[in-house]
């Protein structure tokens, strides 16, 4: 990443709720859930190309270069924008693959975001929200890079002032598959809607947390651990699970006696997402 010309954050997220409230026609969900950004992500580095040609220069096990939500991103971009440069594109990877915390949605953003800037094409937030959701349906809310109340497939986003606790985020070594939680026939899918007033006095819960427990023992166990201290939920579809403290001493306190066989990281909530700021920094 020696060579990159800009450096940029790609945030985590957290569903700090999940409620499902039925299948569209479309296959897709109804869903209303609540992001909150962490301090803590991956980084990707960004170096102008003359020759219009996209490399990522990171080999990502397992994901074929040209299905990378990065180069993806990047690709889309080129199109929407009619521009003639390219980019090496490095990645610093922290985020775990499937975890729930938005990893390849992030990366996918901070490449769009970060290419805006760096090949100056302006599009505006709005118009590179829309390239993401067709990347993916969290993208959008690493676009936009606010907290947020989603409905929809998870577009539709109201901005909210949350709270900004600090979260031990324990991450399970199991790959959850998205795909297999949303069509298991044991999936909640008649959720009521809650309104955000109501939400935010607390209610909610995650409405994919039964299947991923009864599908994956090592989350399930996971949730018991992190409940001798906290109420602990699953973020997502998983296979991350977090809870929340009121600073960072008390958060490491337990993340400290948890088992070495669970890996886990200790992330202040932000409602404006550093990437975001580091762009503002930037502009």
């Amino acid at each position: 990443m020696q060579d990159a010309q800009l450096i940029l954050p790609a945030p985590a997220k957290l569903n700090l709720m999940l409620h499902i409230l039925g299948r569209r026609a479309d296959g897709y969900h109804e869903l209303q859930t609540l992001f909150q950004f962490l301090e803590h992500g991956d980084e990707l580095g960004f170096a102008l190309r003359q020759d219009g040609e996209i490399h990522l220069r990171t080999d990502v096990p397992g994901v074929p270069h040209d299905s990378n939500l990065i180069v993806r991103a990047a690709r889309r971009l080129q199109q929407e924008s009619g521009t003639s440069l390219g980019a090496d594109i490095w990645l610093d990877k922290r985020l775990p693959m499937g975890g729930g915390i938005g990893g390849g949605s992030s990366d996918a953003a901070t490449t769009l975001l970060g290419l805006d800037h760096l090949w100056q094409t302006h599009l505006g937030e709005d118009r590179l929200a829309e390239l993401g959701l067709a990347l993916g349906a969290d993208v959008p809310v690493f676009v936009r890079g606010r907290a947020a109340f989603a409905e929809g497939v998870g577009e539709r986003l109201q901005p909210v002032t949350l709270p900004e606790p600090w979260f031990l985020v324990a991450v399970p070594q199991v790959f959850v598959s998205t795909a297999e939680v949303f069509t298991d026939p044991e999936l909640t899918r008649n959720t009521p809607p809650i309104n955000l007033r109501s939400l935010l006095e607390g209610g909610g819960r995650n409405d994919c947390q039964p299947v991923v427990e009864k599908r994956y023992p090592d989350v399930r166990n996971a949730l018991i651990l992190l409940n001798n201290f906290t109420a602990a939920r699953l973020t997502g579809t998983g296979a991350c699970v977090f809870g929340s403290f009121p600073n960072k001493d008390d958060a490491d306190k337990v993340a400290r006696q948890l088992p070495a066989t669970l890996p886990n990281f200790v992330a202040r909530g932000s409602n404006v997402s550093m990437l975001h700021r580091k762009l503002g920094i930037l502009a």
